[in-house]
């Protein structure tokens, strides 16, 4: 089968990761996916294409924002390849009724914003798909769409050495609920038995400019002077080929979620790409969210209400953990392989 892909290529965010996954492993299973666009150097792994017609079906993926594509010739993809031939691939749960999650985060400021997407999925393709075996509107249909490739592992590189003790890849984007409320009350406490602690990705430094015009306050809040009290060191974000090897960078590392992702049960890249680290993933998700994605010994790494036992538990027994991660990757590669995942879309598709 001939897929394009149709999404906004960001080096350091979203879903390109995934799409450079589908690409090679597509190859190997003797599909061809590409992702829509002229090649660019600073994706070295995509293959690209504009020549819509000659692909079978079109998935376009859809995260927060719509804006990006003005810069697209969408109406070439729509007139070109029939309706029953595209389909959208939801990744944030725009589709969904308004939700307010804690009084914090949502997913549209209104009814009026929500209808503005439903009439331009409309127009995307006939079908909605979302990463969750479990979608909450009946008209959505699953697609887990983000897996483990084992291709990607770091391996370890034996003295145990790192720069950091704790590590947290990922943009302060409807985190700081729970990094200020949960994570950082462990650190106060626990700071002088912690190493290095570095947080790596955007706006850990400082609320962009423009997110008061767009109504996005809450989205960026943070307390920078806390964050230097604590002495955690914050580094600017990294391109999607260095994310895993950042990841790798820690003793142990930190997976937060968007509160809305979670809500609605839907999963991202960064689920998988941290057990291709050489590191000791700690989840910031309830014991029964871990063990949903990665088996049993998922619920062993989930931060459910024991941050303080659990940070100290992992830099005092390392050798314990590395064994459930390796149980989690058993799991992963089992059911969460990016084999299974081109499988699971070209049915979705051909449904």
């Amino acid at each position: 089968m001939k897929i394009l892909l149709v999404m906004e290529r960001r080096v350091n965010a979203g879903s390109i990761q995934a799409a450079a996954n589908y690409v090679r492993v597509g190859a190997e299973m003797g599909h061809e996916i590409a992702v829509y666009g002229r090649s660019d150097p600073a994706f070295p792994h995509l293959r690209c294409s504009i020549d819509v017609e000659r692909f079978d079906y079109v998935l376009f993926i859809v995260e927060s924002r719509l804006d990006w594509m003005t810069g697209l010739n969408l109406s070439r993809i729509v007139v070109r390849v029939p309706r029953s031939r595209r389909a959208v691939l939801d990744a944030d749960g725009m589709y969904n009724r308004v939700v307010v999650v804690n009084g914090y985060d949502r997913n549209h400021p209104s009814e009026r914003d929500r209808e503005r997407w439903l009439g331009f999925y409309d127009e995307l393709g006939d079908r909605v798909l979302q990463p969750t075996p479990e979608p909450l509107e009946s008209r959505v249909s699953p697609l887990l769409f983000y897996g483990y490739d084992p291709a990607s592992r770091v391996a370890g590189n034996g003295d145990g050495a790192k720069r950091f003790d704790i590590v947290h890849v990922g943009h302060n984007w409807w985190r700081w609920q729970e990094v200020g409320n949960h994570l950082l009350p462990s650190i106060e406490r626990l700071r002088s038995r912690i190493g290095k602690i570095g947080f790596l990705g955007l706006w850990w430094d400082a609320t962009p400019p423009w997110a008061a015009r767009l109504g996005l306050e809450a989205a960026f809040q943070l307390d920078l002077e806390r964050l230097r009290r604590l002495d955690i060191e914050v580094h600017p974000p990294v391109p999607y080929l260095e994310v895993i090897p950042a990841m790798s960078m820690g003793r142990i590392n930190l997976m937060t979620q968007r509160p809305l992702l979670r809500h609605l049960g839907l999963t991202t890249s960064k689920y998988f790409e941290i057990f291709c680290a050489d590191t000791i993933p700690l989840l910031m998700l309830t014991a029964s969210e871990a063990e949903r994605v990665y088996g049993a010994a998922g619920r062993e790494l989930a931060l459910d209400g024991n941050l303080d036992q659990k940070l100290i538990d992992v830099l005092d027994r390392p050798a314990v953990y590395q064994e459930l991660v390796e149980e989690v990757r058993g799991h992963l590669l089992a059911h969460h392989s990016y084999r299974r995942r081109v499988q699971e879309l070209v049915s979705a598709l051909a449904d």
